[in-house]
């Protein structure tokens, strides 16, 4: 099972790097509900790190109070040795960047890249400010739109000059609250690597919060999983993806197969599924005998094979576990197709099948009896 993070545990940064962001124990309540709960986190200097979630599980709110747009109910935030929480939002040394953009319609690119400079005490000379203005708008790219309104601007140019204006004021720390939510499927895929690009280039700490799992695991060098206002777990993208430690994480991040069940004997026993499942871990690594437990199971991981050459080729596999199933829908996407599957007992299971797996062979149809099967390393047991 993957690290993971428990409510009120500490999670420490990447290992060998010391910690440029500290958050402590913070939680956030509205009356009588806790927005954020007891989450402690480390960050790195220069490290692009996401807080993912989905709508109201308190990642926006964690955002707002490093911005100092909220103040803590408990707990404090350290940012380069320097405790937060007696600096106002406007004199802290972070920038946000709003889902919205927020560009000032009245003013030209030139003039919202400006603006926050103008605000700086003691005040910058005027041919600083426009030294910096230029030398943001090359960065981003938009120097020749330099002289136009926001709204004659596309939405992924705009989303340039929002980024510019935020590291005009060359924060120590980068917050962006959905950033590339208001672009297209097409264009947000793009303008994630040139994202990431900039924002390396410069050098500037960076915290994303997204509910896009795509765009975390895109982005980011680490991720937060959010649950409820707590953080559910912490890790690399392909950590988390791997080892999930808990139902939700194996079930947020990808598709997954999940089998409820209890250990017996080293197996996992349990309605859903024809027989018991064989597992992979020590007797000495796995939950106690009896007690509930859960295996993912990540569909590219499961392998269909029909049924007259099935035995055989889950031999050949080493495929411990299998079961007969009927093919209920298709989802061609190419170079691989999403099989739905059924199991005896009306239980469904995905699996993601590459389309050279077929060979010459026709691939089986809807309707169609087939064989399932996964070796038992390729299932991560669960507790929780």
């Amino acid at each position: 099972m993957g690290a993971g993070a428990q409510a009120g545990a500490e999670v420490l940064g990447p290992a060998g790097e010391a910690a440029y962001l500290r958050i402590e124990h913070v939680g956030k309540r509205f009356g009588d509900v806790w927005a954020v709960r007891d989450v402690s986190l480390t960050i790195a200097e220069r490290e692009i790190f996401a807080l993912l979630g989905s709508s109201g599980c308190g990642k926006s709110t964690l955002l707002r109070m490093i911005a100092g747009l909220e103040t803590p109910s408990t707990g404090r935030i350290v940012l380069d040795g320097e405790d937060l929480a007696r600096v106002p939002a406007h004199r802290r040394p972070t920038n946000m960047m709003f889902q919205s953009y927020a560009l000032f319609p009245h003013l030209t690119v030139a003039g919202n890249v400006a603006f926050g400079l103008h605000q700086l005490r003691p005040r910058l000379a005027r041919a600083e400010i426009d030294a910096r203005v230029d030398a943001m708008l090359d960065l981003v790219q938009m120097k020749a739109y330099a002289g136009r309104a926001p709204q004659e601007l596309s939405g992924g140019q705009q989303q340039r000059v929002a980024l510019a204006r935020s590291l005009a004021r060359e924060p120590k720390l980068l917050l962006l609250d959905e950033p590339l939510a208001a672009l297209d499927k097409k264009i947000r895929r793009q303008t994630q690597f040139e994202l990431v690009g900039l924002i390396r280039r410069v050098g500037v700490t960076c915290i994303l919060v997204t509910h896009d799992q795509e765009e975390a695991m895109t982005m980011a060098s680490r991720i937060g999983i959010m649950s409820e206002g707590a953080l559910v777990q912490v890790g690399t993208p392909d950590d988390i993806y791997a080892h999930p430690n808990c139902c939700f994480s194996a079930g947020f991040i990808g598709e997954t197969n999940l089998f409820e069940g209890r250990i017996r004997d080293g197996r996992l026993v349990g309605a859903d599924f024809p027989q018991p499942i064989v597992l992979a871990l020590a007797c000495g690594d796995l939950p106690a005998e009896g007690s509930a437990a859960w295996l993912s199971l990540r569909p590219e991981c499961v392998r269909v094979h029909p049924l007259a050459a099935a035995d055989e080729a889950a031999a050949a596999s080493g495929c411990e576990n299998r079961a007969p199933a009927e093919v209920a829908e298709i989802a061609y996407l190419g170079g691989h197709s999403i099989y739905h599957l059924r199991l005896p007992g009306g239980r469904s299971m995905i699996a993601s099948v590459p389309s050279a797996h077929w060979g010459d062979a026709p691939p089986p149809a809807r309707g169609a009896r087939v064989q399932v099967c996964w070796a038992a390393p390729d299932g991560v047991l669960l507790s929780r």
